[in-house]
């Protein structure tokens, strides 16, 4: 006999408790849990920095989580940051942003650093994320990414004393020392 797991869906995902926090998977319900202080500090620094650069030059839309991403009916995520460009902000739902944000940050945890350099990594390549930032507030560094034919390259990795800049928003350049 065949052990078949049935995929969860986005409807699967909708029926969940609204005071957990879930990301669907490949069809797998994955519950993280609650993100330490210095998760909260650097996503807080980061959303600001980033929110003024765009509104600034009304560039789009910057999210932070809790905000579901649909990226097929069995992957939905939350990443800690996105951000939709103005000409593809038809994406945007009042529920969630359907499809590929141009730009997505995740903040490394104990629990989700693993998933957040592997399937994630994945996903975003997969579904066309253009840049892709992963933050290690352990060892204070900020891994950038950009979409290449079918997957991600590094384009650079930036230490606390040194500047980010990003491909995709040009002219955006930021201290990591004012964020670590």
């Amino acid at each position: 006999m065949l052990d078949v797991q049935t995929k969860l869906t986005y409807a699967d995902y909708l029926r969940t408790a609204d005071d957990e926090r879930y990301e669907l998977l490949s069809g797998e319900l994955v519950m993280s849990p609650s993100p330490r202080e210095i998760h909260q500090y650097i996503l807080g620094r980061l959303f600001l920095r980033l929110g003024t650069f765009i509104y600034g030059r009304n560039l789009g839309r910057v999210y932070c989580s809790p905000f579901d991403v649909v990226l097929s009916d069995t992957d939905v995520v939350q990443p800690d940051l996105l951000f939709v460009s103005s000409g593809r902000e038809s994406i945007i739902t009042a529920e969630n942003v359907q499809g590929a944000p141009d730009l997505v940050v995740e903040i490394l945890s104990p629990a989700t650093a693993e998933r957040d350099r592997t399937i994630k990594l994945d996903l975003y390549a997969r579904y066309g994320v253009r840049e892709y930032w992963i933050v290690d507030p352990d060892d204070k560094k900020i891994t950038v990414f950009v979409r290449g034919e079918s997957r991600f390259e590094v384009v650079g990795i930036y230490e606390a004393e040194e500047s980010l800049h990003s491909p995709t928003l040009a002219e955006f350049s930021i201290a990591l020392q004012d964020i670590f």
